[in-house]
């Protein structure tokens, strides 16, 4: 089971557990056999169709939206080698529905968080079609699971979780687990500004260790380093985009910047902390 299938099939166990429904009931509700829908909620055996998946989630909770899973389903199915002949052919099975609505604050989500979440995918994957491909698989589950988002201690921090988890599943690392950040060091502004090929090499070895040393703080400075240093947010909006305090916020970037200090005397003084474009 791929990244993308585990992507969709783990929030639908999760909602499946919620329901309290057994496979028995599922069986009654969606036609299908106990075999197969324990096939497809374990994950094993063939991808499943379309047509198996809307049954089930249909069966086990009506609100559950299907444009967002459709999606989901339909790349996972890519993931798997199915050929677009063989989707087309399996949502025919089950069409979607003609429209479902986002809740408004979906939606203002969505605009309000797309560019930062877009910056900071960008910062690690390096690929501006990887980051747009998580982003958006971010704002799916978080349709998909807008119930629980809403029913978290807080929204924007739920969605930010999101949005790293899908990152975090796509980003290179190091031998020790860390995330590889070194490629960061070649879209910097400043690099872009050196003369001659021997100084910039040497310019790109200063701003990898920079970067490698950002990949090794702790997860809540890190998110507040690169959001910052390497993606040019400004300070004053970083705990809405975290979805934590200001309070807490300015404390991690302290301590961020007093770990990110002991490069700092390997940068040029005119040039300052990276940013990264």
């Amino acid at each position: 089971m791929g990244l993308a299938h585990r992507t969709w099939l783990e929030p639908v166990r999760a909602r499946l557990s919620a329901t309290g429904l057994t496979l028995d009931d599922l069986v009654t509700l969606s036609g299908y056999s106990k075999t197969r829908i324990s096939e497809l909620l374990r994950g094993n055996g063939l991808y499943p169709g379309w047509g198996i998946t809307c049954s089930v989630v249909k069966a086990m909770d009506q609100d559950i939206p299907l444009t967002p899973l459709l999606r989901l389903w339909a790349a996972a199915a890519a993931e798997a080698c199915k050929d677009r002949a063989w989707i087309s052919s399996r949502i025919s099975d089950a069409p979607p529905p003609d429209s479902e609505v986002r809740p408004v604050a979906h939606r203002g989500l969505t605009e309000a968080m797309e560019d930062p979440y877009f910056r900071y995918a960008r910062a690690f994957l390096q690929s501006d079609r990887r980051s747009r491909q998580a982003v958006a698989e971010t704002f799916d589950i978080l349709w998909l699971t807008w119930h629980e988002a809403t029913g978290s201690a807080g929204t924007p921090r739920y969605a930010w979780q999101v949005l790293r988890s899908r990152v975090m599943a796509r980003v290179p690392r190091r031998e020790d687990g860390r995330p590889d950040l070194r490629a960061a060091a070649f879209s910097t502004v400043a690099q872009e500004k050196v003369p001659g090929f021997a100084d910039r090499i040497a310019h790109i070895d200063v701003y990898a260790r920079f970067f490698d040393l950002i990949a090794g703080l702790p997860e809540q400075n890190l998110d507040v380093a690169v959001l910052r240093y390497l993606c040019g947010i400004e300070p004053k909006v970083l705990p809405g985009i975290l979805g934590l305090s200001p309070a807490l916020t300015r404390t991690l970037d302290h301590h961020a910047r007093g770990a990110l200090d002991r490069l700092s005397s390997s940068l040029d003084p005119q040039e300052g902390t990276p940013r990264h474009e």
